[in-house]
Order: C-alpha cells, then structure tokens, then sequence
C-alpha cells in the first residue's frame, strides 16, 4: 500500500467506485463502438475520428488502471464513526481563519485521490493537513507553506 493513497472518505470511496463503474460500463463501451465504426470507414492513418477514439480509450484505460488501485490500496475511513470529533483527524472539515489576512476558509481533509480545490478539499498529505492534525477550535498554529510562514486559529471542526 503507497502512503499516497493509502486513505480515503467512505463519501470519497463511493464516489471514485462510482466513476469507475461509470467509466467501465458506459463511457468505454461508447467509445469502443465509434472506434469500430470509425475503424469500419478505411484508412485508419488520416481518420481523425478513429485517431481520437483509441486516444481516448487509452485515456480511460488509464483512469481506470488508477482508481483500481486506489480503491484496492486504500482504508476507508468513515468521518462520522471518528470518536474524538475535538480534535482534527483525517476526513474532519475545518474551518480557520487566518490571522495574517483575516480571511476564513474551510476545508476537508481528505485522501490523495479525493483532492479537489474547487470543494476546499486537501490531501492529509498537505503542509496545512499535517500542522492541524491533532488539533483543536482555539488553537493557533503557524507553519510554512508553499507561499510563506501562515499563522491560523481552528474556529470549528466537523465530522460529516
């Protein structure tokens, strides 16, 4: 098991089983059936649409070859089943503020597969993630980040 994808939210097992089921069962034999036809259509060298279908079932095959083994290597961990919900752990949402802009940010703590900046989603692998695991509400925490040293203060924690 790589540490990279060793964890995930069950929210984020279930949804990358689902992209997987979705690739498997829909996406590629879609796109099987247009590479056959467009294989069907002669010279395969200058078909533009036979080109892009094989590009894109690799595309798929790879996509799939990964979320195999993130779903074979990692532990789920249910958010909801943590027993002390005081303290940040793994699949904890947080919300901070930070003290040297005083902007307020949330965000979920989540396995490598699962990352998602548009959904302040982040790696437990990640400088903020390790200098707020163990943490508490009240607690400042200063520590260096890709852009510089940033102080916070943990405002709420929530399992869901």
């Amino acid at each position: 098991m790589s540490e990279q994808s060793s964890y995930l939210t069950k929210n984020g097992f279930l949804h990358l089983r689902e992209e997987l089921n979705y690739l498997l069962k829909v996406d590629r034999p879609r796109v099987v059936k247009d590479v056959s036809w467009a294989a069907s259509n002669g010279d395969r060298s200058e078909n533009g649409d036979y080109i892009y279908g094989k590009k894109r079932l690799r595309q798929i095959d790879s996509r799939v070859k990964y979320l195999l083994t993130a779903i074979e290597d990692s532990k789920i961990i249910d958010p909801l089943e943590q027993e002390n919900k005081d303290k940040i752990f793994f699949g904890a949402s947080v919300e901070y503020e930070n003290l040297h802009t005083s902007q307020i940010n949330m965000i979920q703590i989540v396995g490598v597969p699962e990352v998602d900046p548009k959904e302040n989603k982040i790696s437990w692998l990640s400088p903020l993630s390790k200098a707020i695991l163990g943490k508490q509400v009240g607690d400042i925490i200063s520590f260096e980040s890709p852009s510089g040293q940033i102080e916070i203060e943990i405002i709420t924690i929530v399992y869901r």
